[in-house]
């Protein structure tokens, strides 16, 4: 700029001295309706040349009256953000206290102004939602949203969060279903979703986002495990609700062989079927999974099966203690299955054999019943007497 002034200068001033040093001035005549100004060229020079400098003072005067303008502006927003960046650390510890009255109030005084607008707005409207006040809590995520701008998988994923504390399950399910087409494997929404699915029976929707939680390793392989085993129960319990025993039996044959194959699965379906009286397919169940390994819990459950051909139960216990030995578990189902066919001897024996091992207040309450059932009156009164010293030694303690 200096220099096209100075070369301005340069030019004016060969004009105008120019003609000075040769005598020649020439004339101007400038002429309107009322004025006639007539000058010399070199007076015409000049007076643009002021002309000129008064435009350029001008020009000076306007950019510092601007430029202070501006600075002065930029004080004010400076103190505004630093005023905002105060509160917002505040904020934070009052939060760690609980207050969140004073969280929702900090966070908001000055939250255009913070450097995250978006997060105090978030963090205000959890705040508000731990309050109970569901209209400010709306409001303070509708301004998020504006401050989000194009960014807003934070604001829908506090509000599915929001939404689940204030217990909208089915809202928040159908916020989840939307965080997950945007973000598959985001690990809070993946959590957001668990909660949202198992609060809403979504089980076959939980099932599907297993494999990403696997990936990313949002749980233990315990945790996930348990987590499937929760969400096939479900899904047992509304095909009995929906269709009882044959809705139950239907769902089962359209699982994978590797599905009926675990255990923890077996042993549901088979308390599933017991409770549907289909005492039939629970044996089945039991004997066919005992032949791949032995589980006590499978054994649990076999006094509970009342079935038509009892002999196969009997049968399975005898190769069961053969393979692991007379545990006190196997002696005492199979004394238990003996009773009920009225083979009180052998029933006798095999109770025997289980309390030789440990004691068992219900094992001695059922050898007594079989020595009445053989007229040994005095030694079931032994093994009541015996069995209600183990009672209230294990009630004492």
């Amino acid at each position: 700029m200096l220099r096209v002034l100075f070369l301005f200068l340069v030019l004016i001033a060969s004009v105008v001295v120019g003609p000075m040093l040769a005598g020649h001035q020439g004339y101007v005549l400038i002429q309107t309706d009322n004025y006639n100004i007539e000058t010399s060229v070199t007076g015409l020079v000049i007076i643009v040349i002021l002309l000129f400098l008064v435009l350029f003072v001008i020009e000076w005067l306007l950019r510092r009256i601007f430029h202070t303008g501006a600075r002065t502006r930029g004080w004010f927003i400076g103190r505004k953000r630093n005023r905002a960046r105060k509160q917002t650390k505040a904020a934070l510890i009052k939060l760690a206290e609980g207050d969140y009255k004073q969280v929702e109030k900090l966070l908001t005084r000055n939250a255009d102004h913070a450097e995250q607008p978006v997060v105090n707005y978030l963090l205000a409207a959890e705040a508000a939602q731990q309050r109970g006040d569901n209209f400010r809590t709306h409001q303070y995520l509708e301004r998020a949203a504006e401050a989000a701008d194009t960014d807003q998988l934070p604001v829908d994923i506090t509000r599915v969060r929001i939404q689940l504390a204030q217990g909208e399950a089915h809202a928040a399910r159908h916020g989840v279903d939307r965080l997950l087409n945007q973000a598959p494997r985001h690990p809070e929404v993946l959590r957001l979703a668990e909660q949202a699915y198992l609060q809403t029976g979504a089980y076959a929707s939980l099932l599907d986002i297993l494999p990403s939680m696997n990936k990313i390793n949002l749980h233990t392989e315990d945790e996930l495990q348990a987590l499937q085993q929760r969400a096939y129960i479900g899904l047992m319990n509304q095909a009995m609700a929906d269709e009882g025993s044959d809705g139950l039996k239907r769902w089962w044959k359209d699982q994978n062989r590797k599905t009926r194959h675990e255990t923890p699965l077996q042993i549901a379906m088979v308390e599933h079927l017991i409770e549907c009286d289909d005492h039939e397919l629970a044996q089945e169940i039991v004997l066919s999974s005992l032949k791949r390994q032995y589980d006590e819990r499978l054994i649990l459950l076999i006094p509970r099966i009342k079935s038509g051909n009892p002999e196969q139960l009997e049968k399975a216990l005898r190769q069961q203690i053969k393979q692991h030995g007379a545990t006190p578990l196997l002696s005492s189902t199979l004394g238990q299955l003996l009773m009920r066919h009225g083979e009180w001897q052998q029933a006798s024996d095999a109770f025997q054999e289980a309390l030789k091992q440990r004691p068992d207040a219900y094992d001695y309450a059922w050898q007594a019943d079989a020595l009445e059932k053989l007229h040994r009156g005095d030694e079931a009164a032994q093994m009541r007497r015996e069995g209600l010293m183990l009672t209230l030694k294990q009630n004492g303690e």
